[in-house]
């Protein structure tokens, strides 16, 4: 019996091609499982955990009963978040700011002034600034929560029991830990 045939087969029973994507399998099996790298990420390496707050605004959210969220909100000690498709965990929430709704009416002398908007849809919507508390770990390129670096324009999801919404991020300040 040869070792190959005219077919490519090895002892006439396995082809070369099967047996080969047959090892690259197996060798990615076991470099998924038996090899998963490190854990935590590069960033994380000499970084130091100091608390932060992250300035987060809501603009145009629809709700039926914006009063009522922001009631939830403003009671509420913490909520959770993902950053980046990646859920953080719970973080405090430190502070909620509804912003009023107003439009520029131009004035006959050429000066504009601001007025509460006075279209009847906008009950329902909100806008709010919130203040989120937590511990991130800063690093050389900024703060990063989990594996997620958090920065100015970076969107956040924020999510409760009874609300789930986008945020970007408006401002981020580094705090000294308390002693």
């Amino acid at each position: 019996m040869k070792l190959l045939d005219t077919k490519g087969r090895l002892f006439g029973k396995i082809s070369l091609l099967d047996l080969g994507a047959a090892l690259i399998i197996l060798v990615a099996l076991v470099g998924i499982f038996f090899y998963p790298g490190t854990s935590g990420s590069v960033a994380q390496m000499g970084a130091v955990t100091k608390p932060i707050e992250v300035d987060v605004m809501v603009r145009g959210l629809t709700v039926a009963d914006p009063q009522g969220l922001f009631n939830t909100l403003q009671n509420s000690e913490t909520t959770n978040v993902i950053i980046r498709n990646q859920p953080y965990g719970k973080v405090g929430i430190k502070e909620v700011k509804l912003l009023p709704r107003s439009v520029a009416v131009p004035q006959p002398d050429g000066t504009v002034k601001s007025y509460p908007d006075p279209r009847p849809e906008l009950g329902y919507t909100v806008d709010m600034l919130m203040t989120l508390t937590g511990d991130a770990q800063i690093t050389s390129d900024g703060a990063v929560f989990g594996n997620s670096k958090v920065k100015v324009g970076t969107q956040i999801e924020v999510e409760g029991e009874f609300y789930n919404f986008f945020t970007s991020t408006v401002g981020v300040r580094v705090l000294e830990p308390a002693s």
